[in-house]
């Protein structure tokens, strides 16, 4: 498989997340999310989805750099491979609980678990590409910035 391809199915996985966190945010935001106190610092409702879009991307393409790196043990690929999965489903079952079941405080507590799964991929990535490691910091600190809205929503509701 070419270079090409690898990089685009590795963004897309990366992209599948946020479709399938999105059928259940889309729905919630207008009536439920828009019904909601929310904490100090939040961001109009239309700068998700681009933050999001370019997160997803920057995730597939740290996915494809660890494809891509053949001098990696095949034990370190392959548990980075498992911490990248954990993650995207996390992420995915975020939206699910926070949007879908309108349950803040348990999707708070799942935030907490999601990001101890980043921080282990962006880990895990670094020891195989540096630059891998580095496309995942945004990420966890844009995954920090939601903790802290979920956190203020809980509160404030």
């Amino acid at each position: 498989m070419n270079k090409t391809i690898k990089l685009i199915l590795c963004i897309l996985i990366a992209q599948t997340a946020g479709v399938l966190g999105s059928l259940a945010t889309v729905p919630s935001i207008p009536g439920w999310y828009a019904s909601l106190n929310k904490p100090p610092l939040n961001p109009p409702n239309w700068v998700f989805g681009p933050v999001w879009l370019l997160l997803f991307c920057l995730i597939g393409v740290s996915l494809y750099l660890i494809v891509q790196t053949s001098s990696a043990e095949k034990e370190a690929k392959t548990q980075a491979y498992i911490f990248f999965g954990l993650q995207l489903i996390l992420n995915t079952a975020w939206s699910l609980l926070f949007f879908g079941l309108k349950n803040p405080p348990l999707a708070m507590a799942e935030i907490l678990i999601l990001w101890g799964a980043i921080l282990s991929t962006l880990i895990r990535f670094w020891q195989i590409n540096k630059l891998a490691g580095k496309l995942f910091i945004p990420y966890l600190l844009w995954v920090s910035f939601a903790a802290y809205l979920n956190f203020g929503v809980m509160l404030a509701n």
